[in-house]
């Protein structure tokens, strides 16, 4: 199937062919099941000795069933535990299946660790490409090129002869109006550049290298199957592009494609062990490991990176996940440090050397900056969700390399001019973070010496900023501006983008011009009753790196609602280990602000927007629908499909499965008694039935399939049964009519479900699937009507709240929800209401 010419796709958990997006346009006409099994991890097929290739196995946008696969896996560990004491070949393979899963992240790490110093020297070499060349080595970047120079001064130390602009190069000028305007184009000329390259290789060789990668992670760690996210083209192609995003100066990071990255890796080095490449829940345990090994390599968080698999992108992670995790992002962390891209023997390129004291005073801007935090996450979410949404239902989106072409243009030509916005987002983040000490060139420490103090208590004390200072202000302010807008139109563009790094860089941006002015007010005001105890003249009282570095962490949280992990993020990136209060304050209060506009992150919108099964283990389910309301069929539906245990032949079983798209089908005793005998899959009915035609002798069409334990006697004339009982999950989980949706949807999010079966007293109701619970949520959000509405809400389809006689009406109907396709028959429902309800 062409994936990329289907408009259907993505596809839910189940197979069926309508997305999520699309339930509105098409009523309510349809049933899907998807198949769950406790006990199939036994004998597949009663008609081979040996298991069929192809059953028990997914297609693609499908969800894994976690109750089989983990029943699979204990049945292998119960074989294997059995021989291995036959022999010294089965133990040597019982040790080598224990230690596999230590194998898988060990590599996964070195690769991860490796790949990720690869693209750290690429990208800076890149990024200095689009303002000059080496020429003494040009594979050096512009650090690196003038380290070894001896014409180096300390006050211009980043000129060096060896370092050429391409103005110098072009028309022999360093200075000047011709060649500021000969810079300016080059600069826009290879921006343009590595972004046509990013765009167009993946859209030709992997459409799904773009984007930051993590919704669709977290999708697949919930258990959804997407075939080739995590192949090895997507790996090369997300590896190449993201060196190009970066240096072609877009507002985006490389650390959340890193995530993908380092999973596309633990994805390909589980096929090299049966353990993993046989089973789908045990490969998410090692993409759990590989998503912290990403995060540790972007970082240098190891600790961080665990609990960010734990707290952001796991569905499932259990506690030998968790060591397994450390262990990976442990092996990651040590090959980047081995490689040490940037030069300054850290993992990562802003690592802060001091460690000035906070006063609780400063507790109330930090807190300010935590409000910021949540009200630009709170904005951002909303702009690029409407945004994407914009992009997916217009002509617009259809010229995706148009549109990364203008986007670059639009940044680099407005980046230029300003130096902040002209520098790599990292380095700015650095200078942000970087306190003014005595060898700080940077304009943002211009301050001007006051010789008055009468005491001096620090090297560096507070001091009247300089007009560098209020000049790099305003820069600062308009680059923030520029940074709000470009962020917002860039995530989600065509090529691998991150979000981390420009959240971080605009709250580092308005962290750093509140730390100035909290600074330059302490200083002027030193006698206020908030500063007289803490700053007194000549003392280093307020340190505007700490700020930014504040402002960064309440940003990044507002947008992607991280709290642990982030904080425990932000002192591993900075070493900061004694501003752990003001990181928390910050933090819990942007999430607290965000929720106020909305509960979920970006990650969250963007699963959604997508159409992507994920139940998000942290929304609360507060309603009071039972299952009989959610279930499938409906009284406008056609009947359930069902097949009777021993009463069909393989014609009329192909029939069924050629007349409808259902991907799995209870079985029943007979049409009369609908009593549940078990629950079997389309895709293992398909194979079975192909695999018997072929193997055994006397299977036509006529041939009576038998799912009950012994074949019913038949007349001597009639062809050969087929007996399909050990493709038959006979444990489905069921659930009555009259059980609470909250509970159902617990029982979805806490076993991984695909479908449950609803019944009635053991008699097959109807079936519920994991898209009917997401549409259910969904329609819960937009059309619930409440459950007391309030005296002036007059509305005839409720009853009166009380009886003639004053006493209160029962409530267990008062909710109506209200089905967008299903009006007619919602009116019928309101009568009955209404009429069974008067006293």
């Amino acid at each position: 199937m062409d994936v990329s010419s289907d408009p259907y796709l993505p596809y839910d958990g189940g197979g069926d062919n309508i997305p999520l997006r699309e339930l509105h346009k098409r009523g309510t006409h349809y049933t899907m099941t998807n198949g769950g099994s406790i006990n199939s991890s036994t004998h597949l097929l009663d008609l081979l000795d040996e298991p069929i290739p192809g059953v028990g196995t997914y297609d693609d946008f499908h969800t894994i069933d976690w109750v089989r696969e983990k029943c699979k896996d204990r049945e292998r560990h119960r074989r294997i535990n059995s021989k291995k004491k036959e022999s010294a070949w089965e133990m040597t393979k019982s040790l080598y299946d224990a230690w596999s899963g230590w194998l898988v992240v060990t590599l996964t790490g070195l690769a991860s660790g490796a790949l990720a110093g690869l693209i750290d020297i690429a990208a800076d070499w890149m990024t200095d490409l689009k303002e000059g060349i080496c020429l003494s080595a040009l594979w050096f970047n512009h650090e690196q090129c003038c380290w070894g120079s001896n014409e180096t001064t300390f006050e211009e130390r980043d000129k060096c002869p060896q370092w050429k602009t391409w103005a110098e190069l072009i028309i022999g000028q360093a200075e000047g109006p011709g060649s500021y305007i000969m810079n300016y184009i080059m600069y826009i000329f290879w921006a343009l550049s590595f972004a046509f390259l990013a765009v167009s290789l993946v859209k030709i060789f992997a459409p799904y290298a773009c984007g930051s990668g993590i919704p669709e992670i977290k999708t697949i760690l919930s258990g959804f199957i997407i075939r080739g996210y995590l192949g090895k083209w997507t790996l090369l192609i997300k590896t190449i592009t993201l060196v190009l995003a970066v240096a072609s100066g877009l507002s985006l990071g490389k650390e959340g494609p890193l995530v993908h990255v380092a999973c596309c890796c633990g994805n390909i080095f589980s096929y090299l062990f049966p353990k993993y490449s046989t089973n789908e829940a045990k490969k998410r345990e090692v993409l759990s490991a590989a998503s912290a090994a990403g995060v540790s390599v972007a970082f240098g968080a190891p600790i961080g990176g665990v609990l960010f698999s734990l707290e952001e992108v796991s569905y499932y992670f259990p506690l030998k996940t968790l060591w397994r995790s450390f262990f990976a992002a442990l092996v990651a962390a040590f090959v980047l440090r081995s490689i040490n891209p940037f030069g300054n023997s850290r993992l990562v390129l802003f690592y802060v050397e001091y460690h000035t004291p906070w006063y609780l005073f400063e507790l109330f801007p930090f807190i300010l900056l935590g409000v910021f935090g949540g009200l630009w996450g709170a904005f951002f979410i909303r702009a690029n969700i409407a945004w994407c949404r914009r992009r997916k239902s217009t002509k617009f989106g259809k010229y995706p390399v148009l549109e990364v072409i203008i986007v670059a243009a639009i940044t680099a030509v407005i980046a230029f001019p300003n130096p902040y916005t002209r520098l790599n987002t990292s380095e700015l983040i650095k200078e942000l973070f970087t306190d003014c000490g005595p060898l700080e060139s940077s304009s943002l420490c211009d301050y001007r010496n006051d010789m008055n103090a009468s005491k001096i208590v620090d090297d560096i004390p507070d001091r009247p900023a300089g007009t560098g200072v209020y000049s790099a202000i305003w820069q600062l302010c308009l680059a923030l501006i520029f940074k709000i807008i470009m962020t917002v139109f860039t995530f989600g563009i065509k090529v691998p983008s991150g979000l981390f790094i420009p959240s971080m860089a605009i709250g580092a941006i308005a962290g750093r011009i509140v730390g100035i002015a909290v600074e330059q007010l302490a200083y002027y005001h030193h006698d206020w009753f908030i500063f007289k105890e803490w700053c007194e003249v000549g003392a280093d009282c307020i340190t505007p790196g700490l700020y930014a570095m504040v402002g960064a962490a309440a940003c990044l949280g507002g947008v992607t609602r991280m709290t642990v992990s982030l904080v425990v993020i932000v002192f591993e990136l900075t070493g900061g280990l004694e501003y752990i209060v003001p990181l928390m304050a910050a933090v819990m209060t942007s999430k607290w602000v965000g929720d106020a506009f909305g509960r979920e992150g970006i990650y969250e919108a963007h699963i959604r927007l997508n159409g992507y099964p994920f139940l998000d283990a942290k929304e609360e389910f507060t309603h009071t629908t039972l299952a009989a309301d959610v279930m499938r069929p409906r009284r406008s539906d056609p009947p359930l499909a069902v097949l009777t245990q021993d009463n069909m032949t393989v014609e009329d079983i192909e029939n069924l499965i050629n007349e409808t798209s259902y991907n799995g089908f209870p079985v029943i005793m007979s049409k009369e008694s609908q009593r549940l005998v078990g629950f079997a899959l389309r895709r293992d009915l398909t194979i079975a039935i192909e695999s018997a035609r072929k193997k055994q002798e006397g299977i036509v069409g006529s041939s009576r399939v038998c799912f009950a334990q012994h074949t019913p006697s038949l007349p001597a004339e009639s062809p050969r049964p087929l007996k399909l009982r050990s493709i038959l999950d006979m444990s489905p989980f069921t659930v009555t009519d009259h059980t609470p949706m909250e509970i159902v949807v617990d029982i979805f999010r806490k076993l991984g479900l695909r479908q449950c079966l609803v019944t009635h007293n053991g008699i097959v109701l109807g079936i519920i699937t994991k898209k009917n619970i997401l549409e259910h949520l969904e329609q819960l959000k937009q059309h619930v009507e409440p459950l007391a509405p309030p005296w002036h809400y007059n509305k005839k389809r409720y009853p009166p709240s009380y009886g003639p006689d004053g006493k209160p009406r029962s409530r267990i109907n008062n909710v109506q929800l209200k089905p967008i396709a299903e009006e007619r028959e919602e009116t019928e429902e309101e009568v009955h209401l209404l009429n069974s309800t008067t006293l």
